[in-house]
């Protein structure tokens, strides 16, 4: 579609930046992948809440249940919420990738206190905007969270949709894959078994199948509004330099 082609147009260079970030090649040691894991670990977690919302916008998880009027983008959520929330780990438990990540973490030493911490708070507050703020991290980092929840709070499914694909999804495959390749030359002979899991199964999933599912979503949700159009160019570019600044404040912990 070549709504599709002025999407990728217009965030084109915020992608080219993100595919090819210095961070990737900076993971050289153990101490760093540990660093790398304690920030992205974040953006694991909030990921869930997109994909959330839009199962809560796109799908009916009330009581008494009626059909939502998105009869493809329903089949498409559900899809993806089963396969992030109740996907086979490595050792044969089913787990959610975030809780994936979190074992992956703990098995290579990486310390989880600052996401455990914050997830403690965030269920005593029930104020997500307070939580983030009280984190104490680099502010690209409260940044990065506090516009996945003001996408959220808009309750608008397009706006939702684009940061879940264009900030997350279509992003995911090739990100991922150079990240992979470091820790496979740098760390050869590390028992990482379990967080190369991980990453192989997001690039498998996303790029062979989320990926091309959350085209379609857009493509549902927008159908022939311009206007919806417009807003998910905007939103997905402010998603990929949202993310741009996280990997900043890694790449620079590192440094």
């Amino acid at each position: 579609m070549k709504e599709f082609e002025n999407i990728q147009a217009f965030i084109e260079e915020e992608k080219d930046l993100l595919n090819n970030h210095p961070l990737y090649s900076k993971i050289k040691t153990l101490e760093h992948l540990q660093k790398f894991t304690q920030v992205h670990v974040f953006a694991v977690w909030d990921f869930m809440s997109l994909l959330k919302a839009l199962q809560i916008e796109l799908t009916c998880v009330t009581i008494p249940w009626f059909a939502s009027e998105y009869p493809n983008t329903r089949y498409l959520i559900n899809e993806i919420v089963l396969a992030e929330e109740s996907d086979t780990f490595i050792d044969g438990r089913r787990l959610s990738h975030f809780e994936m990540y979190m074992d992956s973490m703990e098995s290579m030493g990486s310390n989880t206190s600052y996401i455990k911490d914050f997830l403690t708070n965030v269920k005593k507050s029930n104020d997500i905007f307070q939580s983030i703020e009280n984190l104490d991290i680099d502010i690209r980092i409260k940044e990065f969270l506090k516009f996945t929840f003001q996408i959220i709070e808009t309750k608008e499914p397009h706006k939702i949709a684009a940061a879940f694909t264009f900030g997350r999804e279509d992003l995911i495959p090739h990100m991922f894959s150079s990240i992979l390749k470091e820790i496979q030359i740098n760390f050869p002979e590390s028992d990482l078994a379990k967080f190369i899991y991980y990453f192989q199964r997001h690039i498998e999933l996303d790029g062979d199948e989320h990926g091309p599912l959350a085209l379609k979503m857009i493509e549902e949700l927008a159908q022939d509004d311009a206007q919806k159009w417009e807003e998910i160019q905007i939103v997905s570019k402010q998603a990929l330099k949202k993310r741009l600044d996280l990997w900043d404040s890694i790449n620079d912990s590192i440094s």
